[in-house]
């Protein structure tokens, strides 16, 4: 997230340029064959994702807000995800790796130069911010289809064990206890940019309850597999045992079995063993529910976990952050010599998830942990809109989704810090799989 003190052109320079790197970095390793990759569900060839951060950037910042013509002539029959299926993707004619850098280079160029020739409006700081935030989402839509393809791991989130140990060994997974009450779901008017369907922050009643401390880990989702747990039609609802049916779905998508209770997982091109303490990851929405019904529990809502994450009964209000005021820290190049945080796993730092027991300086005042990173966490609601819901200028973002996909709070640990804050609401499908998508359960 950017702080209000540090909108300045300059920081929004910085944001696109990183996000740019980023994204170019995701597929420097990449073939020309795997940029194309094979036609499949849930994922776009590699050489579209590029593309279309181009295209987007150049749409909203130099077309819409200087009404310049195109660039890439026909970009908008290839690049505009809401009126291009996802289907017909790998049937255009693609411009070449080089030639998509080049148009990348180009309109990024462009986007600068108009940065830096003035100081920004408040409408044209709205539009610098969604460029880099929507190719922060891409980084990571395109780091899901390396996992699904079974690509290389990208140099850039090479595997760190070492960063954030387990250093509570005596931590066991437990419920916390929230006592409930008043509480003001949503973003806060302050917020110096968020997506519309966070507005605004609006009065709700919370009952008591009790979170898991922790999402559940790959040790407590695998004793629900060796248990028979996707079989067991008695922890399914009936849309997800059809969708467990018509996938023959009987474990984790990137599960590898090993022997009889042993199991292993696929990361990007390699199988390494199963971490038990680190969360269970690559789950979709129905797997959560089905654990759950088998454990005895349910998925939390949305005003349980934010309220879980955020509020300080102790000074009766709502944080910022789940450990105080103080937003992550962004990359290494950003940080600007500022220690990286030791609140939250972000920034493709780590490489892959961390151990549940690690970063107990990020617990939120209720004593849940890694609310933020690590793993996106499923909750109970649909997508919904808030009270007195208006559409932002990408009016494709969130409207045409409300009513069809089920909610993720908290980000992962290739999420952008500058992205990521607790109302923050992320949507998907309920079967989608392939997404760095964990949960924690709440009592029933």
């Amino acid at each position: 997230m950017i702080e209000p003190r540090a909108v300045t052109a300059d920081t929004l320079t910085d944001a696109l340029i990183d996000a740019r790197s980023v994204e170019l970095g995701l597929i420097d390793a990449l073939t020309d064959d795997e940029l194309l990759g094979p036609r499949g569900h849930f994922v776009e060839p590699p050489i579209w994702e590029i593309g279309h951060v181009g295209w987007f950037q150049e749409y909203w910042i130099l077309r819409r807000l200087d009404g310049a013509d195109s660039i890439l002539p026909g970009s908008d029959s290839v690049y505009d995800a809401f009126h291009v299926s996802y289907k017909e993707r790998w049937d255009h004619a693609f411009p070449s790796r080089k030639e998509t850098i080049a148009y990348l280079s180009d309109v990024l160029r462009r986007s600068v130069a108009r940065i830096q020739s003035r100081p920004p409006t408040v409408e044209e700081t709205y539009f610098y911010t969604l460029a880099a935030l929507h190719e922060d989402m891409h980084a990571e839509s395109l780091m899901m289809i390396l996992q699904t393809h079974g690509y290389q791991r990208p140099v850039l989130c090479q595997f760190d064990s070492a960063w954030a140990p387990a250093v509570d060994l005596a931590f066991r997974p437990h419920d916390v206890h929230v006592p409930g009450g008043p509480f003001l779901l949503g973003a806060d008017s302050h917020e110096p940019f968020v997506f519309d369907n966070e507005k605004w922050a609006h009065a709700v009643d919370v009952k008591p309850f009790r979170i898991s401390a922790t999402p559940v880990t790959n040790a407590e989702f695998q004793a629900f597999v060796d248990d028979d747990g996707y079989r067991s039609r008695e922890c399914w609802s009936r849309r997800g045992w059809n969708w467990r049916r018509r996938e023959g779905a009987e474990h984790p998508v990137f599960w590898v079995r090993e022997g009889s209770g042993h199991w292993q997982v696929r990361q990007f091109d390699g199988i390494v063993p199963i971490e038990p303490w680190h969360p269970v990851v690559h789950v979709n929405w129905y797997e959560a529910e089905a654990f759950c019904r088998w454990a005895g529990r349910r998925l939390p809502t949305e005003a349980e976990w934010e309220m879980a994450a955020t509020f300080d009964f102790a000074a009766g209000s709502k944080r910022r952050f789940p450990w105080g005021e103080e937003p992550p820290v962004d990359s290494p190049r950003l940080a600007q010599n500022r220690p990286l945080t030791a609140h939250a796993s972000l920034d493709y730092r780590a490489g892959g998830t961390i151990d549940v027991r690690a970063l107990p300086e990020g617990d939120s005042p209720s004593g849940c942990r890694q609310m933020i990173g690590n793993v996106w966490e499923w909750v109970a609601d649909t997508f919904s809109p808030y009270p007195g819901f208006v559409c932002d200028p990408y009016a494709e973002y969130s409207q045409p989704y409300f009513g069809e996909k089920k909610v993720l709070r908290g980000g992962s640990w290739m999420t952008r810090s500058r992205l990521i804050r607790p109302t923050y609401r992320n949507f998907f499908k309920h079967q989608r799989r392939n997404i760095p998508a964990g949960f924690r359960t709440a009592a029933r």
